[in-house]
């Protein structure tokens, strides 16, 4: 559920359809996603809720014409409540929360305070689907994905603790939002729990802006499609060949085919990304994953569609440089 909340937020459905798969064989029924990226509209927007759902409708038909039978699960039951949807909402929240809510920018707009606690309060967590611990689990997860919610992910990560998640279990959702979503909004989440552990007020000034390196000069090259960012990290020169870069690739962004005389080594330090040899199937990259690229050897490698993609490339340019090819067609990048 960490992962699949987390994919969502993020817009990388690449990933999302594995994960996915790997919930529905650990038992999760087709009606618990369901409702979990139903309820991600509430945090990350419908275009990312409408585009998971999309992909777990194309997965549970995919895997229904292998022969495997996905769980149903059951269906929710508040559909003959009758109150309106407001008063569910607004007791649901109070209970949730603790306290009831109100003032500040539920004052200045009104309209948004009804809409939250009609839509995402009365109709999503007035239905048993779910229970609440599991939907803060949800959200805590979908909002540590994200950039910029620091102010909601602290207010969530103590709302799931008033429901019953443990610091324990708190810091394992972190950890993998971190290992298996997004390396720096996983590390800025532990920040901000941290922060909420301590009673301090979270520093948003203290969170990294960069990954490792910083992205460097814009890349303005036709060998390039898209937008890419260049740090050179060590020049060759007379005693020593070897080149180092970091190379950010920004989501679709890719070279074009390739080689080099005497080979190149990648080393993939953030986000997701695409390899491919001329010859061979095209291959993800993962964050943490290597690659050695024979020396003479067509390929291209970048980012996939939906993520940015950061490398570290080592080259030995004794023999000379990268030669350029062809551009990648869309047919071979899609």
């Amino acid at each position: 559920m960490v992962v699949i909340a987390g994919l969502t937020a993020q817009g990388n459905i690449v990933e999302l359809k594995d994960a996915l798969s790997q919930g529905l064989n650990a038992g999760l029924s087709i009606s618990e996603v369901k409702e979990m990226l139903v309820q991600l509209y509430a945090y990350t927007g419908f275009p990312r809720s409408l585009n998971a759902l999309n992909c777990l409708m194309g997965l549970v038909n995919e895997r229904k014409a292998n022969g495997i039978q996905d769980l149903e699960g059951k269906q929710k039951t508040n559909e003959k409540l009758n109150k309106p949807l407001i008063e569910i909402g607004t007791e649901n929240q109070t209970k949730l929360v603790g306290n009831k809510i109100s003032g500040g920018v539920y004052d200045f707009a009104p309209t948004i305070d009804q809409y939250l606690k009609e839509h995402l309060f009365g109709a999503i967590f007035g239905n048993d689907i779910l229970d609440w611990k599991t939907r803060e689990l949800i959200t805590i997860s979908a909002l540590a994905s994200l950039k910029g919610t620091e102010p909601q992910l602290r207010s969530h990560l103590g709302v799931g603790m008033y429901n019953g998640l443990t610091t324990k279990q708190l810091s394992e959702i972190l950890h993998l939002v971190e290992k298996s979503v997004h390396l720096q909004q996983g590390i800025i989440a532990k920040k901000v729990f941290q922060s909420l552990l301590d009673k301090k007020p979270y520093q948003s000034e203290e969170t990294i802006n960069e990954i490792v390196f910083p992205k460097g000069q814009k890349i303005n090259s036709d060998n390039f499609s898209g937008i890419a960012w260049l740090q050179q990290l060590i020049m060759s020169d007379s005693s020593n060949g070897i080149q180092v870069g970091s190379v950010t690739f920004e989501p679709g962004a890719r070279t074009k085919w390739h080689y080099h005389p005497s080979g190149q080594i990648l080393l993939a330090i953030d986000g997701l990304g695409y390899y491919q040899e001329k010859g061979s199937p095209k291959r993800l990259i993962r964050k943490g994953e290597t690659v050695k690229c024979p020396a003479n050897k067509p390929h291209w490698h970048g980012a996939s569609p939906n993520q940015v993609f950061v490398q570290i490339a080592i080259t030995d340019s004794k023999k000379g440089g990268a030669v350029w090819l062809e551009q990648v067609s869309d047919l071979e990048y899609f």
